[in-house]
Parts: structure tokens; sequence; C-alpha cells
């Protein structure tokens, strides 16, 4: 079994988690409060109803965006723990070695694309 580059993964993930800091801090900026406090205490009751729908929209779009970035930081954390621990890079289903291709699809993969198939399937 070949170890990895962790060094070069360490890297790629650090970068990763900072554009994802970066992302979730420009959606803080984009919606700094409740939509009534961007559309006026009293305007999401006098907005058009199709007004107050797509700010409705656009925030729990940017939720759902945000809950997702947190998830990518958390398995960002959980590599560089790994990367830590000595364990970066050996999938926690069967025990094989990740390949290099695929880590570098997605660095902080936990599984070899043969388990993660099998755990998609069912």
């Amino acid at each position: 079994m070949t170890s990895v580059d962790t060094s070069r993964f360490r890297e790629a993930l650090l970068e990763e988690r900072g554009r994802v800091m970066a992302a979730i801090q420009n959606l803080h900026d984009d919606h700094p409060g409740s939509i009534s406090d961007e559309t006026g205490e009293d305007a999401v009751f006098d907005n058009h109803l199709a007004d107050t729908a797509t700010e409705t929209y656009d925030r729990e779009l940017d939720y759902t965006l945000e809950e997702n970035s947190g998830h990518v930081m958390s398995e960002i954390e959980a590599a560089l723990q790994r990367i830590e621990a000595g364990t970066y890079g050996i999938c926690t289903n069967c025990g094989k070695q990740i390949p290099e291709e695929r880590l570098e699809a997605l660095p902080w993969a936990t599984l070899c694309i043969d388990c993660q198939r099998q755990r998609e399937r069912g």
C-alpha cells in the first residue's frame, strides 16, 4: 500500500476551507438580519405577495447553501484530523487505500469509490 502525499492534500483542504468560510461569510453579509430587517418592519405585510415570496425563497436558498457549506466544513475538518492521526486516505469501510484520483476530486472522501457506490445503492 502506497502512502498518500498528505502535505499536498492538507494544502488543498486548507484552501477549500478558506473558500467555504468566505462563502459562508458572503451569505451572512448578504443577509445580516431577518426578512423584516431587510425589507422594513411592516414591509412584509405591505409588499406585494410575490415580492415577499421572492425574498423568502432567496433567504431559504441561502440557508440551504449555508447548511451545505457547514457540512462540507465539517468534512474538511475531519479530513484534516485524519491527516494528523495518520489515517487519511484509508477507506473507513474496507480499510483499503483511497486512490489519489478520488482524493484529488474529493479531498475529504472517507470511502473508496467501490464502498461509496455500495453505500449509495443501499
